[in-house]
């Protein structure tokens, strides 16, 4: 299917080497050829498909750029549409200006996402792995990166699908026992049905249990720093960091808004927010950065309590407001190397002493095992379409032996199309504009 013409430029907006303006649809050549003069003398409609060719690109304004010419015929392109790529040199009103002559010769402006949604419509690319590419361009860290890669190369798809061509069989006996009850279809195979419902059952559970460790690759790990005022949490932030990012000094309460930071751990983004020191204070400043110091402890994924000496009541009282995994920090061992006890490990945070003990230590608190190796079931989505769809499974085994059979193909067919919204087959207008209105224009 050829959509109108649409252009826009898929690279950053930036000064670089190369700029890339892409034009998709019906008559993305008639475009390229008021606009492209080949140094050779191929005519723009007669280019090869796939094929660079060189020549001056004619943009607006009267300027003239010498680069390369490539054309995709449909359906063989990203869109499945007639693609042409101009590949001009990379200045920021170079590109633009080439951009505005494609108007200026039929195209239109593209929309966030269009290309990505014409491949999606033209069976080019399906849904989720649509999601993956977004995920892959947006992606903070390796972890999230990876995933993306999984659902875009359609891991997820072929699971969804996989799924979907079992409860087609299951529905298949079961419509034989309904349409044709006088043929006695054998009694062993409907009985048979209860297990493979159940099976499928476990299989979705499996991704649902995924999610835990996917949506901390997709959001990355929460860490609250807290402690006493001077107690070093925000020495800690930097040596986290490796620079200086929060004011260190020897007056106490120096730290008032949460100060942010983030570093990756085994693949992982981890954000720290360096707290307000937690103490009765009668400052009005003051005691609105202790108020923004608790909420942030309980929105926390890990709490790194910050402590000198002995770990006292303050600490415990903080440890008692945590609902997330805590780390007992003791700091300032290059003052004092006196046991203490009760520490869960010992630093520095002036010397870096400890430090990499720490971070290995985050890593083992705050990830599900196995959350950076090959999840992928990192979009809430996702995770909300396969529950659904395993509760729909959940209600069917249940009702298998008590109901009639045809009632339990309700809810199997229930389940059916609710991975169609993974794939994009049962995936509403609404679902289909909101995922692609994530993405940037160009892509």
């Amino acid at each position: 299917m050829q959509g109108e013409c649409i252009a826009a430029i898929s690279t950053a907006p930036v000064v670089g080497g190369v700029a890339i303006i892409r034009i998709s649809g019906a008559g993305a050549l008639d475009v390229a050829s008021q606009m492209f003069v080949p140094a050779g003398k191929r005519a723009v409609k007669d280019f090869k498909p796939r094929y660079m060719y060189s020549g001056n690109i004619l943009a607006e304004g009267g300027i003239t750029d010498f680069g390369l010419c490539v054309y995709f015929r449909a359906p063989h392109s990203f869109t499945g549409e007639d693609v042409v790529e101009f590949h001009c040199h990379g200045g920021v009103q170079l590109s633009r200006a080439v951009l505005k002559r494609t108007f200026a010769c039929g195209a239109r402006a593209a929309k966030a996402g269009e290309f990505t949604m014409r491949a999606f419509l033209n069976g080019k690319i399906s849904l989720s792995a649509a999601e993956g590419m977004a995920d892959m361009i947006n992606g903070q860290s390796t972890a999230e990166v990876r995933a993306g890669s999984l659902l875009y190369s359609g891991k997820l798809t072929k699971e969804a699908r996989a799924v979907q061509d079992e409860l087609k069989n299951i529905l298949a006996k079961i419509g034989a026992d309904v349409d044709y009850p006088e043929e006695d279809i054998e009694r062993t195979e409907l009985i048979s049905v209860k297990d493979d419902i159940a099976a499928l059952e476990e299989r979705l559970n499996a991704f649902v249990a995924a999610y835990t460790g996917g949506k901390v690759i997709k959001n990355g790990v929460t860490v609250a720093i807290c402690g006493r005022p001077n107690a070093g949490k925000s020495s800690l932030l930097n040596a986290l960091l490796g620079y200086d990012k929060a004011i260190v000094s020897s007056y106490a309460g120096t730290t008032r808004d949460v100060v942010e930071g983030s570093i990756e751990l085994g693949g992982i983004r981890f954000n720290f927010y360096d707290t307000a020191g937690i103490r009765e204070t009668s400052g009005e400043v003051e005691r609105e950065g202790i108020d923004r110091a608790k909420k942030t402890l309980a929105s926390a994924d890990l709490a790194l309590i910050v402590y000198e000496g002995a770990f006292g009541k303050e600490e415990r009282e903080l440890v008692s407001e945590c609902s997330c995994p805590v780390i007992k920090v003791r700091n300032k061992r290059d003052i004092s190397d006196a046991p203490g006890g009760e520490e869960d490990v010992f630093i520095s945070a002036l010397t870096g002493e400890g430090i990499e003990k720490l971070k290995t230590m985050m890593k083992e608190r705050a990830l599900p095992q196995g959350s950076s190796d090959g999840a992928f079931i990192i979009e809430e989505r996702h995770y909300m379409a396969l529950k659904r769809a395993a509760a729909a499974l959940k209600n069917a085994k249940e009702a298998a032996g008590v109901v009639p059979l045809d009632i339990i193909s309700v809810d199997l067919q229930s389940a059916w199309d609710i991975l169609g919204e993974i794939t994009g087959e049962t995936a509403t207008e609404e679902i289909i504009d909101t995922i692609f209105s994530k993405f940037c224009v160009g892509k």
